[in-house]
């Protein structure tokens, strides 16, 4: 029982302390990028911290839905970190990890937040609600259709099985498919957490924000765990990037060397995927909302390109 409970609080309390630090590092490097000083790494802890501190202001047209998701939001993600290979490739939902039930999760989340921006009967809340639920629809195929070409190359669906069978056989990782795969994945990545070209989580402005408007009427603690939800997303898809894409480091036990040297590892993937999300997002400027099913398409093609060559190329 002990075997099992150890790494399950290990891998929530990975998710869910270094999400923050994520996004605070991907937004100091991006501020280094363009020549900006910018906020501590460890700014979004203090304005989580802060935001916990105050009251809420809900709007008196709301139903249950308004303060009933931001606790589901961030309930799915902790539920979702038991089921990523974080720090061992064997977590504590790992009999059911597969991305089936992982999208079903996310989408869930994704779900409840769009019916949360239509209840608050702001015009903003149902235009991003629209915008969101059009991009899931988009994405989430692409997401299944990745993982599903490393799920053939490996022999199984089970997310932490992929992770050691390529591991182990670096030959499956070492070809073009592959990156055929991390490329569709990386997109998706953009797409699911409101990252540009396709959303822009730094602005307000009303004509171009999805995920932002949705959270506009969020205040007080509810917007602490809507943010604290968003940052955890990141995390989780960085690290299925990272073990799946690049599956060393990863053990299959939670012993204490194992789990010191899995998070090192974990540490430095995640290091080098904020400096390229940050490089890419002072480099490329926002979509207009009519291309982004266009760059969605193209991912979707690029992932059933790599399915297509499990069976093609030998």
């Amino acid at each position: 029982m002990t075997e099992a409970i150890v790494p399950s609080i290990a891998q929530i309390i990975v998710v869910a302390l270094g999400a923050p630090f994520v996004v605070g590092l991907t937004r100091t490097l991006k501020a280094r990028l363009v020549g900006r000083r910018g906020a501590s790494p460890w700014q979004p802890y203090r304005d989580l911290v802060k935001l916990l501190g105050k009251e809420p202001v809900i709007s008196s047209t709301t139903s249950w839905i308004f303060p009933f998701t931001p606790y589901l939001l961030a309930a799915t993600m902790l539920v979702a970190a038991l089921v990523v290979p974080v720090v061992t490739s064997r977590p504590a939902l790992g009999f059911a990890g597969n991305a089936i039930l992982l999208m079903a999760l996310f989408l869930l989340g994704t779900f409840f937040l769009a019916l949360a921006g239509l209840d608050a009967g702001s015009g903003f809340g149902g235009m991003g609600s629209s915008r969101e639920v059009a991009v899931a629809a988009l994405a989430e195929p692409t997401v299944i259709v990745a993982i599903f070409a490393l799920a053939l190359r490996a022999g199984t669906i089970d997310l932490g099985a992929v992770v050691e069978r390529l591991g182990r056989e670096p030959s499956l990782v070492l070809n073009p498919a592959h990156l055929l795969a991390f490329a569709a994945f990386f997109i998706v990545m953009l797409a699911e957490t409101g990252r540009l070209p396709i959303d822009n989580p730094a602005t307000h402005l009303e004509l171009t924000m999805i995920h932002e408007a949705m959270v506009l009427e969020y205040s007080g603690r509810y917007l602490a765990l809507v943010e604290w939800a968003s940052a955890m997303k990141l995390f989780l898809f960085m690290t299925l990037l990272a073990n799946l894409f690049v599956p060393w480091g990863v053990p299959v036990t939670a012993a204490p060397a194992a789990f010191a040297l899995s998070v090192a590892t974990l540490a430095l993937k995640l290091v080098v995927l904020s400096s390229a999300l940050a490089l890419l997002e002072t480099a490329v400027a926002k979509l207009r909302l009519f291309r982004v099913p266009e760059l969605l398409a193209g991912s979707f093609a690029l992932a059933l390109l790599s399915v297509m060559a499990v069976f093609l190329v030998r």
